[in-house]
């Protein structure tokens, strides 16, 4: 199996820098897995690789689609799995780093993702309607009920993806979690990071503070004449936050707690991801950065192996 290194863990803990350094270490290219990345002009509220940090090793899967482009776990899967064996003929490490859990997982046991299991139009529409008339959380709260399983894989905000997994649910009768997969596809290696949690949060809230000084709501000012809430990277945090205040300036403050708030429910969220769905070994490079020796030990004895 070909290898493949992953950089995984909440966000503000220093993923880019690390898969940087590695992908100078070990001679590697780093794939983005992160499901915001991959918009061009949303580059603050992603926290996307700056031009400087993106030229000091090769990144792939970011700024490769348009706002108005829906970008599924599917188009992850198949990009990746292109790219990696294009990697590794280079002679160099395929590093996937990024905080979309889903997305790797997909990528590295093969899953299905319910393209397989058929459909129904009618009740596709329903549910979509559903979603509209009482909205996108309750709309997954049914699928909570249902499959947990495949509710605890899927954001709430996602309706393309609720709605996709209450269908086969429907049709199939089966649970959306019930699907086969296709099993180990790489020799993966998972290195993930953390500190602190109280540390964690406030990096989150200060990070949140640097992208509104950076320019944040211009970005969101921009999207919004794209097309705004109708387009796929509006239920991202830090968009779905500012769009509704846009044009009410006085709500601004408390649409930037609201960010800070999402923001570290989502990094919570991850945590308990990783932690319950893979075998990743972690590390704590905010509070001691001498483990990056730790690191790069662990993943020479893995390439080694």
């Amino acid at each position: 199996m070909e290898k493949v290194l992953a950089i995984v863990g909440p966000t503000a803990v220093g993923k880019t820098a690390l898969a940087i350094e590695l992908a100078q270490k070990f001679n590697g290219e780093i794939i983005s897995g992160d499901s915001m990345q991959v918009y061009r002009h949303l580059d603050i509220g992603t926290a996307k690789a700056t031009p400087a940090e993106q030229a000091q090793a090769t990144h792939h899967l970011i700024d490769v689609c348009d706002v108005t482009q829906q970008f599924t776990v599917a188009e992850f899967v198949a990009a990746a799995q292109k790219l990696i064996p294009e990697i590794r003929q280079r002679g160099h490490l395929p590093i996937i780093a990024g905080g979309t859990g889903f997305y790797l997982q997909a990528l590295f046991d093969g899953l299905k993702l319910g393209a397989e299991a058929p459909g129904d139009a009618d009740v596709r529409a329903k549910l979509r309607t559903v979603a509209q008339e009482k909205g996108p959380q309750y709309l997954w709260q049914q699928l909570n009920e249902r499959d947990p399983q495949a509710a605890a894989k899927i954001p709430q905000t996602n309706v393309r993806r609720t709605v996709r997994a209450l269908e086969v649910i429907q049709v199939t009768g089966q649970l959306f979690s019930h699907q086969d997969n296709g099993g180990p596809q790489y020799d993966d290696c998972y290195v993930a990071l953390n500190t602190d949690r109280a540390l964690l949060y406030q990096r989150i809230n200060q990070r949140v503070d640097l992208m509104i000084k950076a320019g944040l709501v211009d970005e969101v000012k921009w999207l919004a004449e794209q097309g705004g809430t109708a387009l796929p990277p509006a239920t991202g945090i830090g968009y779905r936050e500012l769009l509704p205040v846009l044009n009410q300036p006085t709500r601004l403050p408390d649409a930037i707690d609201l960010i800070k708030q999402d923001s570290r429910h989502y990094a919570k969220r991850q945590l308990t991801w990783f932690r319950n769905q893979t075998t990743a070994t972690w590390y704590d490079l905010v509070q001691h950065p001498e483990q990056r020796a730790q690191i790069e030990q662990h993943v020479t004895a893995w390439l080694e192996n």
